[in-house]
């Protein structure tokens, strides 16, 4: 199986907190400089999260399997993508995997339970959680506080990051090069589809797609001049000679990304937390990363499951 090597490209420093530096870039538009209310990442930033992560989690052995409130006993569904590589995607023999779902199969051997992956759309995903299509979500999804209204989150497991992705002969060269006359692409309900609308303020520019192929199409063909997406999924998209690339990528520690699970299946959310902090522990984490992520280095200023486990 052929994985897509992650290419960073960092324009400003990591430990710039992402609200902060996409409310920067948002003030170049000619809308004017959003209020704290709009902003879509309200609730990502390292006071959110410290509040949020647990201290520590339940004892592996005293989890009980028959109280997870499964929709398929000893199984978890999970609804994910199939299009967004690394991270969540159907590969050539028709198996679903990524970081993202490794990761999960990993923690779920930890609990003893199986997994059983099935394909939908991000902007239906949170929903299908929260109503129980799925037991859990698996799409890279950034913990915002407006999300947390309507579906239940795991500790964080990645940390977050944004790209545009432009021609290479575009003039659109970062973030603050986005205005009212860009036909700007987004995936539907994401956080992406949040900022331009709340941030930027581009909603009657901004055109919505379902999936990231769909999208990243229409980026090359020329029926939209920017694509905002999280950057490994960008990353995973553009190929050789497709006259495409990341204009500018911001990476920030201080957003993480988690597990979405039913807001009042507190049991599964502790399960998916002692399993993660598993997998933390043991090196499975770390391999995973550097397997998936081979150019990425982990930064020392984030880790991933609660505040009591540590990267070896």
């Amino acid at each position: 199986m052929k994985k897509s090597a992650l290419k960073w490209l960092t324009a400003a420093p990591v430990a710039v907190a992402l609200a902060f530096s996409l409310a920067a870039c948002g003030g170049g538009t000619d809308a004017g400089t959003p209020t704290e209310s709009s902003n879509a990442l309200a609730g990502s930033d390292q006071v959110s999260l410290d509040k949020y992560t647990t201290d520590d989690v339940v004892a592996l052995d005293s989890i009980d399997k028959d109280a997870l409130g499964l929709i398929v006993p000893g199984t978890i569904t999970v609804g994910t993508l199939s299009d967004a590589p690394p991270n969540i995607f159907i590969d050539k023999d028709g198996k679903f995997t990524g970081f993202d779902n490794e990761l999960l199969r990993a923690v779920a051997k930890k609990l003893d339970l199986k997994v059983e992956f099935k394909s939908t759309d991000f902007s239906a995903l949170l929903a299908q959680v929260e109503n129980k299509t799925f037991d859990v979500g698996s799409s890279s999804i950034s913990t915002t506080d407006a999300r947390r209204k309507n579906v239940g989150f795991t500790n964080g497991y990645d940390f977050g990051y944004m790209a545009v992705v432009t021609k290479t002969d575009s003039p659109i060269k970062s973030f603050a090069d986005l205005n009212k006359d860009t036909r700007l692409g987004v995936i539907q309900g994401t956080v992406q589809d949040d900022y331009a609308t709340n941030t930027l303020l581009l909603e009657a520019s901004t055109v919505r797609f379902p999936d990231y192929n769909t999208a990243y199409a229409n980026l090359k063909n020329g029926q939209i001049d920017a694509w905002v997406a999280p950057s490994q999924q960008a990353s995973g998209q553009i190929k050789e000679g497709d006259n495409t690339h990341i204009a500018e990528s911001i990476i920030n520690t201080q957003n993480f990304t988690a597990y979405a699970v039913n807001s009042g299946n507190k049991a599964l959310t502790d399960a998916i937390n002692a399993g993660l902090d598993a997998v933390v522990a043991d090196g499975t984490w770390g391999k995973l990363a550097k397997e998936w992520y081979p150019d990425r280095e982990t930064p020392t200023t984030w880790s991933p499951g609660s505040k009591a486990v540590k990267l070896p």
